[in-house]
């Protein structure tokens, strides 16, 4: 079991329930640090912190922490935001909770960026861990600029850059594939191919507890997802499977539907749920990371979960 107390931001979020209750069940003590108070677990704390937006007298949070877990930032939250809030955000909030980790004298830092951090593309060739990161928008720049800021700290920290996350609470495009899984009709979607990278969220809070501890190198950046890459059409099935249908699914050629996307003016969304982005995660799987879940096996578990609740 593993010991200490760890500082987690952004608790209260899509990923950060998954990730405190990992840390408890692994015998980590979490203190949550909230914009407001709210309940939290049994076994966690919490302590109010304010919003990030503005500046953090961090000094009190880290009292008697051990690491820290900052998964808290600004998302994307559609267009129209202010570049500077999301550097603030997701940039000097970051740094600032670190120089504060690294006077305190942390153990390790690890920080969720965001494979936004190294491209926009939602297709083309797989992505290497090493090749230069070319981000494309306000927040992948964002998320970027706070790895370069830790880079500069003298601090353990550890950045993971996670692809499309799923589970439990899943929202945006996984929501809505989750959806048309769920419609009692076949669907034109056999065609889709082309391989994509996701990363169940209980793939990311073993990464996260594995960053945690001498085995993973730290002051590197890592990409995160599940080891193999998965098709639009696999994905759907493997829904359909954990709702106890078949697949129902008509092998329609992608380059129909994609010609029928570019003619409606939705090619770009088109592509963010049909491209091919592979992401391995090569450094984490050199390094121990033995992810628990596998694919098919989490989507099929999410599709029930959802028909459940």
């Amino acid at each position: 079991m593993a010991e200490g107390r760890v500082l987690v931001t952004g608790a209260s979020g899509f990923v950060g329930p998954h990730v405190v209750a990992a840390l408890i069940q692994a015998g980590y003590r979490p203190r949550l640090a909230q914009r407001k108070p709210q309940p939290v677990p049994a076994d966690a704390e919490a302590v109010v912190t304010g919003d990030l937006a503005a500046p953090v007298d961090w000094r009190a949070a880290l009292e008697g922490v051990d690491h820290v877990v900052h998964l808290a930032g600004l998302a994307h939250a559609g267009p129209g935001l202010d570049e500077a809030l999301y550097r603030r955000i997701n940039t000097e909030a970051t740094l600032e909770l670190a120089r504060a980790a690294e006077a305190a004298g942390i153990g390790r830092f690890v920080y969720l960026s965001s494979i936004k951090a190294l491209t926009a593309a939602s297709d083309g060739p797989p992505l290497r861990e090493g090749m230069p990161p070319v981000p494309g928008d306000v927040y992948g720049r964002s998320k970027l600029a706070a790895e370069q800021g830790l880079a500069a700290c003298d601090l353990d920290w550890i950045a993971l850059r996670p692809v499309v996350i799923y589970g439990p609470g899943v929202k945006a495009n996984m929501a809505a594939l989750l959806k048309l899984a769920r419609l009692p009709m076949p669907l034109p979607l056999g065609g889709l191919k082309a391989p994509r990278s996701l990363l169940a969220v209980e793939n990311l809070a073993g990464a996260i507890l594995f960053a945690l501890t001498p085995a993973c190198p730290a002051r590197q950046t890592y990409t995160i997802a599940d080891p193999e890459p998965i098709s639009v059409s696999d994905m759907l099935a493997a829904m359909r499977s954990g709702l106890g249908r078949g697949p129902g699914l008509l092998p329609v050629p992608e380059t129909w539907l994609r010609r029928l996307a570019r003619l409606a003016g939705r090619e770009e969304t088109f592509l963010k749920l049909a491209g091919s982005l592979v992401a391995r995660p090569e450094r984490l799987l050199s390094a121990g990371w033995q992810p628990q879940a596998e694919t098919k096996t989490a989507l099929a578990r999410l599709a029930a979960a959802s028909r459940a609740g």
